[in-house]
């Protein structure tokens, strides 16, 4: 079974980078994720501002294709559209949140948590080739994403814990 979501894994994790027109909107989710890792687990404005522009990258990435006349995106699938636009309308608003929290320096009630951004890219590049059509949403790649997020994070944190230290 574990091999089975590893494989699933795998795939979402490895889509973005054989899709040329996804390269562009990844890396720089990846680049967010490893300066995350570097800085503050605390909550703070700074790293508001960082979730509120990952957010809002990955949602205008998302929106892209809607907007795009290019003959080599895949074609968008009417089936999973509301959960689509579920997504990316609920992380721009967040990566809105967040970057006006961050700038004005003072988080809304209830909502600190955006300040926290040290998984929130993690999610994104899990899920980046589904909003971006490039695959389609099922149980097992929900279940993959859920599955290897506790140890994904172990890997970063401890592996990336020394040259937090160097600071």
């Amino acid at each position: 079974m574990i091999h089975s979501y590893w494989a699933t894994f795998a795939a979402l994790i490895a889509t973005p980078f054989e899709h040329i027109t996804l390269v562009w909107g990844i890396v720089p989710l990846y680049f967010g994720l490893l300066l995350n890792e570097l800085t503050s687990d605390k909550a703070n404005f700074r790293t508001a501002i960082q979730t509120g522009f990952s957010f809002l990258w990955a949602g205008a990435q998302w929106l892209w294709p809607y907007f795009s006349h290019q003959m080599n995106l895949p074609p968008i699938r009417v089936a999973t559209l509301p959960v689509n636009f579920l997504v990316t309308f609920l992380t721009i608003g967040l990566g809105v949140v967040a970057l006006i929290s961050g700038l004005r320096k003072r988080f809304p009630k209830y909502v600190r948590f955006l300040g926290h951004t040290r998984f929130a890219n993690y999610f994104m590049i899990t899920i980046f080739p589904i909003q971006a059509h490039y695959l389609v949403w099922t149980w097992e790649r929900l279940a993959a994403i859920v599955v290897f997020a506790v140890p994904f994070w172990l890997v970063l944190h401890f592996g990336l814990m020394p040259v937090r230290k160097q600071k």
